[in-house]
């Protein structure tokens, strides 16, 4: 329980907070919607004051605008979800995780259901995130499905949750238009705390040879301040709604630019979307068509650009005077270019032009049929298809350094996805007044189809040198599985609910046989609704629910290609070719394969708490989760003489265990005004607690590569460590609190300091998250605020290792180096140095926004809602770096996120 102090001691004092709040405020004309709100289930619905599970549901009303992905649309929204943003690039997306770390090998994050069609986890060729292509604004609501006993009828992709988008739908009655204009300006958050010119000058002049001093410049450049600029963006778009007799519709339109801070960068997306919902037969046949298609164009900057703005030589201008190498100034080695020095970062900038376009149609038709003889069940038929088609292209000017050696350089590429998937299932729903029971059942069946084509990609230079020769990728995966549910309410107290769900994956085939093609992924969970007790009633309490469940999980997402347990041979390329007799062959090679290969398995459970009371005006829920994965999919390091050193095994087992809390306080609440405040707050731990059977202690699987040296990578996999913990040397430092250079605790007592030193200090996992939304509205005003804070991550500032007093004298050339280093006085590098492990916990206020309604501005019943809004307003962090939140802890020139600054206009009429 010590690991629970964070989050405990946080509630009573909110309750405290709430209840004498409460006391001041309390009105009659409080409303309960809350507790009947309809929520998914997952091939169904729910009220809210039903669930059985742990799941969280965000609509519409709760979205902050201004998001250019759906994923920031329930950013600190919910405990045990954490979001986490790829890069501060347009486009760039976030990566989920709920509930903390799920795999070691396998995805990570949620399965997303779009209405009604699974999403895939691979990526898409020339999209930073594929949940980007979505329009946010077409979204009405995400149902978050966190522990297994609501996750297990998803089965075999579910072991880190699943998010369920719905999309808004026209509904019947008079036409209605929407459209909703922003404008943004987007900024650094700052720079990192590199050395300035004149105090590079006295690095130099301190610590190096006469022959590196006389390398100094004369100018002044800030490198950082010439790649950022404030960049501008705009979101448009237009909603038609409304109803033609029986044929309910909703039509949309957007567009959303954004250019991103780093210059030259940019995210471009044309959306278009169709909802209808008619109903045929007498009501009988409801049918829902959902349509989006999405056109989207980047333009990507430069590979390692940030870095090389952090590392160039302050006293260098940006012009050498001449028209060498495009005009700019260059590291030069005996009258050419010097190959190692950094390049000139304003000259890559504009040296590459790294584009994509990329479109997307994502639809399904969903038939709802209500049987005339028996109108209790239903028959439900689910078709869908997501066709992706992109393109792109990476050209390097060879006027410049980056390509100067080849005369420029030219690689097209290509990538076609069609997925389809056909779901068919039966569900009957009846009240048995002689029981008091309500029965809910559901039984089906789903089939996926994955499909993948990639031609070869050759990379043409100016120099005439034919490219290697390759082959064109094409893929494919099946999903087939059997499902169902049963859900039995008695008395409106009593709740059982029980699912399984029968996978099938070609992913497993071994060509074999067939016994690890299948899973049986079960769930069960039961509530009690104690408020409905005789005891409770009349007494305040308005929900006081007690949820418990158990289930199993799946997760088949290995990222090794779509038959890892297949043998199977490719061509090799081209520069891998047999020469006999005159001619040079291509020859076949063996594929890393493991025909043992089986589903990751984890079980879960979970006991959870509701409450409302004060008339629904302080309402929330807490729920401790224990999760056990079993049969890891684990990337390992395998005995000499199989195809390859490492292969994809099931070798491992993680526990997780953790407790997350919400609560929601109406403080006020009277005719004019309205204030909610909304807190939530998560707390787990992982560990490993197994790898590879009869290994010894020392053994783990290290990870997380890093900058400087060949190879290097800062963080291991072991057993008895939570995942992705920092494997580094104990600095050693002196009386007055200087680390000493190369100086680390000897941890085995052998005299002399060797990898067999090294400890896990530390990792990504953060102590607790936390986050609180606010809105407050009085009359035609409205205003909110959402803030986040993470206590008790580490990141690994990989920027600040690199530098060193080495800096002043690099191979002919020179490199600027942290404020930290003056300090150090490291003579070469310390990569491994635990000093570079920082505490990176933080407090982001993530948004800020004022409005103003003006009501019957065109007509009665028409609108116009103009509003400001400030997003990533400011962080408070004791990290040394320019931002705290570095997805997979190892920051080495993040692109940061931009602070944004916005004016919109809503029109309703």
């Amino acid at each position: 329980m010590r690991n629970y102090t964070t989050v405990l001691k946080i509630a009573p004092a909110f309750l405290l907070l709430a209840g004498t709040m409460l006391h001041a405020q309390t009105t009659d004309s409080v409303k309960t919607a809350n507790i009947e709100q309809v929520v998914l289930i997952g091939y169904g619905k729910q009220k809210k004051a039903d669930l059985t599970g742990s799941i969280s549901s965000i609509s519409s009303k709760d979205f902050n605008g201004g998001a250019s992905s759906p994923a920031q649309l329930i950013q600190g929204k919910t405990p045990g979800v954490s979001i986490t943003g790829n890069s501060g690039a347009p486009g760039a997306g976030s990566s989920i995780r709920i509930r903390g770390i799920g795999s070691l090998a396998g995805s990570q994050s949620p399965l997303i259901v779009i209405d009604g069609v699974p999403q895939d986890f691979n990526g898409i060729s020339g999209a930073s995130d594929p949940l980007s292509l979505i329009n946010p604004n077409d979204i009405e609501t995400f149902d978050i499905l966190k522990d297994a006993s609501a996750t297990a009828i998803y089965g075999n992709r579910a072991s880190n949750g699943v998010i369920l988008i719905t999309t808004k739908r026209g509904s019947a009655g008079k036409f209605k238009v929407n459209f909703s204009t922003l404008a943004s300006v987007s900024t650094k958050m700052k720079n990192n705390d590199v050395l300035g010119a004149d105090e590079f000058r006295n690095f130099v002049n301190a610590h190096a040879s006469e022959a590196y001093k006389a390398k100094l410049g004369n100018a002044d450049t800030n490198w950082q301040d010439l790649i950022y600029q404030a960049a501008w963006g705009t979101d448009n778009n237009v909603a038609l709604s409304g109803g033609i007799k029986n044929l309910p519709y909703r039509l949309s339109l957007g567009y959303n630019e954004q250019n991103g801070i780093v210059k030259t960068n940019s995210f471009k997306r044309t959306s278009l979307g169709l909802n209808l919902t008619p109903k045929f037969l007498d009501n009988h046949l409801a049918v829902t068509v959902n349509a989006k298609g999405t056109f989207t164009d980047n333009r990507f900057v430069p590979g390692g650009v940030i870095g090389d703005a952090i590392n160039f030589d302050p006293t260098q201008p940006v012009y050498s005077g001449n028209s060498n190498y495009a005009g700019y100034y260059e590291w030069l080695l005996n009258g050419g270019l010097n190959v190692n020095g950094n390049p000139n970062p304003v000259a890559k900038l504009y040296s590459t032009r790294d584009v994509s376009s990329i479109w997307r149609g994502l639809g399904n038709i969903q038939l709802d049929y209500k049987f005339h003889f028996l109108p209790d069940l239903h028959f439900n038929v689910n078709a869908g298809y997501d066709y992706t088609k992109s393109e792109g292209a990476k050209t390097e000017d060879g006027a410049y350094k980056i390509a100067f050696a080849d005369k420029g350089r030219y690689r097209s590429y290509a990538q076609e996805k069609k997925n389809k998937l056909l779901e068919t299932y039966l569900s009957y729903t009846k009240t048995i007044e002689s029981i008091n029971t309500n029965v809910d059942l559901v039984g089906g069946y789903s089939y996926q189809n994955f499909y993948r084509e990639e031609p070869y990609a050759p990379t043409y230079n100016g120099n005439n040198i034919p490219p290697k020769n390759g082959n064109d990728f094409i893929t494919r995966n099946v999903l087939l599985s059997y499902y169902g549910r049963g859900i039995f309410t008695v008395a409106n107290k009593y709740i059982l609910s029980a699912s399984v769900r029968r996978d099938g994956s070609s992913r497993f085939w071994n060509g074999v046989d067939t016994k690890n093609l299948y899973g049986t992924f079960p769930g069960v969970s039961a509530a009690w609704k104690i408020n409905e007790e005789e005891f409770l009633k009349g007494k305040g309490i308005n929900t006081l629910k007690l949820r418990a469940g158990w289930g199993k999980t799946g997760n088949q997402e290995i990222g090794a290609g779509d038959y890892p347990a297949f043998s199977s041979y490719n061509l090799s390329d081209g520069g891998a070719q047999y020469y006999l007799g005159d001619s040079y062959y291509l020859m076949y090679r063996p594929n890393i394969f493991n025909p043992e290969l089986k589903w990751e398995v984890t079980t879960t459970k979970n006991l959870g708490l509701d409450f409302g009371f004060a008339k629904n005006r302080v309402f929330g829920s807490v729920d401790i989760f224990q999760k056990t994965a079993d049969q890891l999919l684990v990337d390992s390091p395998i005995a000499a003489g199989d195809v390859s050193n490492h292969n994809i095994l099931n070798i491992g087992t993680m526990d997780s265990k953790g407790i997350e809390g919400s609560i929601t306080v109406v403080p006020v609440k009277t005719e004019n005004t309205t204030w909610d405040l909304s807190f939530n707050a998560t707390h787990y731990n992982s560990e490993i607690t197994n790898l590879v059977a009869g290994a010894d202690d020392a053994f783990n699987i290290q990870i997380g590569g890093i900058s400087g040296g060949v190879g290097n990578t800062i963080q291991a996999h072991s057993v008895g460590n939570k995942p992705y913990a920092f494997f580094v040397f104990q600095q050693v430092y002196d009386n007055t609190g200087k680390p000493l250079d190369g100086v680390y605790v000897d941890r085995n007592g052998d005299g002399k300091i060797n990898a067999s030193d090294k400890y896990y200090y530390k990792s990504t996992q953060p102590d607790a998250i936390l986050g609180f939304n606010t809105k407050f509205t009085h009359k035609n005003w409205d205003a909110g605020l959402s803030a986040r804070a993470v206590i008790g991550n580490y990141v690994y500032n990989n920027a600040a290792s690199n530098s060193s007093l080495q800096s002043a004298s690099t191979n002919e050339y020179l490199q600027n180096v942290y404020q930290t280093a003056v300090v150090n006085n490291f003579a070469t590098p310390q990569y491994f140095s635990d000093l570079f492990v920082e505490n990176a916990s933080f407090f982001r206020l993530d948004n800020v926004n004022l409005g103003y309604n003006f009501k019957d501005i065109f007509a009665p019943g028409s609108s116009l809602r103009v509003y400001a809004m400030a997003q990533n307003v400011f962080v408070v962090t004791k990290y040394t770096g320019v931002d705290p939140e570095v997805f997979g802890g190892i920051d080495n020139g993040y692109y940061q996120m931009p602070k944004v600054y916005s004016l919109g206009f809503n029109f309703n009429f």
